[in-house]
């Protein structure tokens, strides 16, 4: 190599890192930006379309689907979902922040669910049958563009509050290529005529805040009066295909397959890349041509 081509080769190795963190700075400020044009809210919450309410502690805020959907699909690179209802956030944590993490709000009104499965259901089976299905639709995922998917374990065993009517549970993925493990963590409010879904997302180095704040979440939200569990009638209602079971396995008894409606959140370096659950719900139609009955 000559020394005029060994400096123009040293210029391009200098050259390079300066460049990869001008480009850091420039996403790190755009994410700045949008983050402090997001409007929060406080105290209390109505969630209308969900016939549910929010009152939130201090150390939570709520932004509306607009900025809700602007975090999710402009911060964080996911596909559009209009089925988002509002996102709850933890003021400890900034969304802009590498530890950052927030819960998704979304519902479902396919019926009134039976909790009568809860207390025998078999979670560590429940366990095996998810990780095969999870399994089983690695194929279908990598097509759609993908990585491959796979469920660990619970990182929270599924609990179930009979006075409450309130399921959450919580579970370790991984997917290949991620620099980490994911922490998925669910909770369903039971209603009247369906549920609502509130879904957090955070690596398994933050499970311990997420955890508290889930904890610390979980009395603050309810439906309406007249739309609560109990105000169930039998004689007018509707009453949904699936249970517990199902609600936990995402759509194992509606024999949609966890890929349909999985609502796994995954990380992607310092980003968070939700797979919406209208997204797949769509990528599943497109693979196999039909509509089919599916859990959030």
């Amino acid at each position: 190599m000559t020394m005029r081509g060994l400096c123009a080769a040293l210029a391009i190795a200098l050259l390079a890192p300066g460049m990869a963190w001008a480009q850091d700075n420039n996403e790190d400020a755009k994410a700045a930006q949008l983050v402090s044009s997001l409007h929060f809210r406080q105290g209390d919450v109505a969630l209308a379309q969900a016939d549910a309410h929010l009152n939130l502690g201090s150390q939570f805020r709520f932004l509306d689907t607009p900025d809700a959907r602007k975090v999710l699909e402009d911060l964080w690179g996911n596909p559009p979902d209009d089925s988002v209802l509002g996102m709850v956030v933890p003021t400890s944590v900034p969304l802009d922040d590498e530890h950052s993490w927030a819960v998704v709000l979304t519902e479902a009104d396919d019926g009134h669910v039976s909790d009568e499965d809860a207390a025998e259901t078999d979670y560590p089976k429940l366990l095996k049958q998810m990780q095969e299905e999870t399994e089983d639709s690695n194929a279908e995922r990598k097509k759609a563009g993908y990585s491959a998917l796979h469920l660990v374990g619970w990182a929270e065993p599924p609990h179930y509050d009979s006075a409450s009517k309130k399921l959450y549970w919580a579970r370790e993925l991984s997917a290949e290529g991620a620099p980490q493990h994911t922490l998925n963590y669910d909770i369903r409010v039971l209603g009247r005529s369906g549920y609502l879904s509130m879904n957090a997302v955070a690596g398994m180095n933050d499970v311990a805040a997420v955890k508290a704040g889930m904890q610390e979440l979980l009395p603050m939200v309810d439906f309406e009066a007249g739309k609560r569990y109990a105000d169930y009638d039998p004689k007018t209602d509707k009453l949904a295909a699936y249970g517990i079971a199902a609600l936990i396995g995402g759509g194992i008894a509606a024999k949609a397959g966890l890929f349909a409606k999985l609502g796994v959140l995954l990380l992607a370096a310092k980003k968070f890349i939700v797979l919406g659950l209208a997204a797949l719900a769509g990528l599943w139609r497109k693979f196999f041509g039909k509509k089919t009955g599916t859990v959030n």
